[in-house]
C-alpha cells in the first residue's frame, strides 16, 4: 500500500484497504490557518454555538499574509484572529514571526506520520517530512476545531520516481517546474504525489520543501516524500512531541501499490523558468531571449529557506542589482531573518541594492511590499503567477529558482547563473 493511504489508516485500523473515490473521517494532527482564511472559520465556528474546542493544542495560526498590517481591513482582521486565539488559548505566531510553511517545520510542529489540514492552498509542503498534509476551506477548520477531524476523499496515488544526477544550479524548484509542465496544471487533480528514488535521496530538505509546496500546482491533494536519515536528521533537532517516524509495512517500492507511476529523468533539466500565466508554463532559462524585468522577487515559503539565500548569495557576492531594477529578499521567517543578520549573510544582499523585507508573504499574492504596476514584469521564486497575481493584472510574473533571480537582478533582465 501506498505511504499516503496507510497514513490515512493509522488511526481508522477496521479498514485494511482504502479505495480511491472512498469518503472517511479521521483524527488530525495539526490545523492550520493564517490571518486570511481565519476570520472566515471564526464566523463558522461561531455560527455552530460549540461551547468547546477539541484538542485545541492541534490548532495553529499564522498572521503571514497581510502582515506586518497594510492598511486598517487587515490590521482589523488580525485583531479578530489574535483575540480568538487568545480567548481559546491556541498556538498563534503574529506579525514577523514569519510565513507559516517555513515556520511549522523550523518550530517542530510538524512530524513524520502526521495527518494535517489547512486553510491554505500550499499546506502540501509538510509532505517534505513524510506528513499527509492537504489543503482545506476554511469551514473544514471550523470544523476541525470542533471535532478534531477531517473528511477526506481517498486520492488516486501517483509514484513520482526522480532518477540522475542534477546539473549545476538545479534544485528543487526546476524539478518541481518540470513536473508541472508535464503533467499541466491538472494533471494531478485530487491525486497523491508520492516520490521516490536515487534523486530524491541526493536532495536537500530545502529542496523537497520546495517540490511538496508546489505539488498543488498540477492539482496534488498531497505530495509526500519517504523519510529517510536527513528528514529524520532535520525532524529530530526540532520536534516538539513524540512521533512514530513511519507505519508499519509503508511502501512507496512496489508499482503494484500505485494508481499510476511516473518517472523523470532528471539528469536532462537545466534551471527553469515559468512564463506567465502558469506554473505549467516552464522552459529551460538557456531558450529564453533577454526579457527585461522591472522586479525581482527573492524569498516565500517555496524559496525562502538558508540554502536558498546561501546559493543566491554566491552569484551576487561583490556586484550591484540592475539600476532601476527593485530587489526584494525577503527571509521566510525570524529565526532565518537573525541567522543571516549574525552570520552576515545580508550584508551581501544591502551591499547589492537589495530592498530587506520583514518575514511575509507579501508580495506573493498581492498584498504588498512588492506590488506591481500595469504593464511591469517581475522574475520570483514565488510559486504561483496568475494573472493579478502581484499585483495589477495587466502585469507579467516569471517563475524561477533563487540563483535564477540573482543572476536576473544584477542583469536586469532573465538570465542563467
Amino acid at each position: 500500500m501506498s505511504l499516503g493511504r496507510k497514513i490515512y489508516l493509522k488511526n481508522d485500523k477496521d479498514k485494511k484497504k482504502l479505495k480511491p473515490g472512498e469518503f472517511i473521517e479521521l483524527d488530525v494532527d495539526l490545523i492550520l490557518s493564517n490571518d486570511i482564511t481565519t476570520p472566515l472559520a471564526i464566523d463558522a465556528f461561531n455560527q455552530s454555538k460549540i461551547s468547546k474546542m477539541k484538542n485545541p493544542e492541534k490548532a495553529v495560526i499564522v498572521a503571514d499574509h497581510f502582515t506586518p498590517n497594510k492598511d486598517i481591513d487587515s490590521a482589523e482582521q488580525v485583531k479578530k484572529v489574535r483575540d480568538f486565539a487568545r480567548k481559546w488559548n491556541l498556538k498563534f505566531f503574529d506579525a514577523g514571526c514569519g510565513i507559516e510553511h517555513t515556520l511549522l517545520p523550523e518550530q517542530g510542529l510538524v512530524v513524520p506520520g502526521d495527518i494535517i489540514i489547512g486553510a491554505d492552498s500550499h499546506t502540501v509542503t509538510y509532505g517534505a517530512l513524510g506528513a499527509v498534509s492537504s489543503g482545506v476551506g476554511s469551514t473544514d477548520v471550523a470544523y476541525g476545531w470542533a471535532t478534531g477531524k477531517a473528511w477526506f476523499k481517498v486520492p488516486e496515488a501517483i509514484k513520482v520516481v526522480l532518477k540522475g544526477s542534477l546539473q549545476p544550479h538545479v534544485s528543487g524548484k526546476d524539478i518541481v517546474l518540470y513536473l508541472i509542465s508535464l503533467l499541466g496544471v491538472d494533471g494531478a487533480l485530487y491525486k497523491g504525489l508520492e516520490f521516490c528514488g536515487e534523486t530524491l535521496s541526493e536532495l536537500s530538505m530545502a529542496s523537497r520543501f520546495t517540490i511538496a509546496n508546489m505539488v498543488i500546482e498540477c492539482g496534488a491533494k498531497y505530495g509526500i516524500m519517504e523519510p529517510d536519515e536527513k528528514t529524520i536528521n532535520y525532524v529530530e533537532k526540532r520536534a516538539q512531541r513524540p512521533y512514530s517516524p513511519l507505519p508499519d509495512n509503508y511502501s512507496i517500492k512496489e508499482d503494484k501499490d500505485f494508481d499510476e507511476v511516473m518517472e523523470i529523468d532528471c539528469s536532462i533539466i537545466e534551471p527553469q523558468v515559468a512564463f506567465p500565466s502558469s506554473p505549467a508554463n516552464s522552459v529551460p532559462v538557456s531558450s529564453i531571449k533577454k526579457i527585461k524585468v522591472d522586479q525581482v522577487v527573492l524569498g516565500s515559503c517555496t524559496n525562502g529557506r538558508w540554502e536558498d539565500f546561501i546559493k543566491a548569495a554566491e552569484i551576487l557576492k561583490g556586484k550591484k542589482a540592475k539600476e532601476g531594477l527593485r530587489f526584494i529578499v525577503i527571509p521566510s521567517t525570524a529565526a532565518l531573518y537573525k541567522k543571516m543578520v549574525d552570520e552576515g549573510l545580508l550584508s551581501v544582499f544591502i551591499d547589492a541594492g537589495a530592498i530587506i523585507s520583514p518575514p511575509t508573504c507579501g508580495p506573493c499574492l498581492g498584498g504588498h511590499m512588492g506590488i506591481l504596476a500595469s504593464g511591469e514584469k517581475a522574475l520570483s521564486t514565488t510559486n504561483r503567477n496568475f494573472v493579478g497575481r502581484m499585483g495589477h493584472k495587466d502585469s507579467k510574473v516569471y517563475l524561477a529558482n533563487p540563483e535564477v533571480a540573482a543572476a536576473t537582478a544584477i542583469n536586469g533582465y532573465i538570465s542563467a547563473p
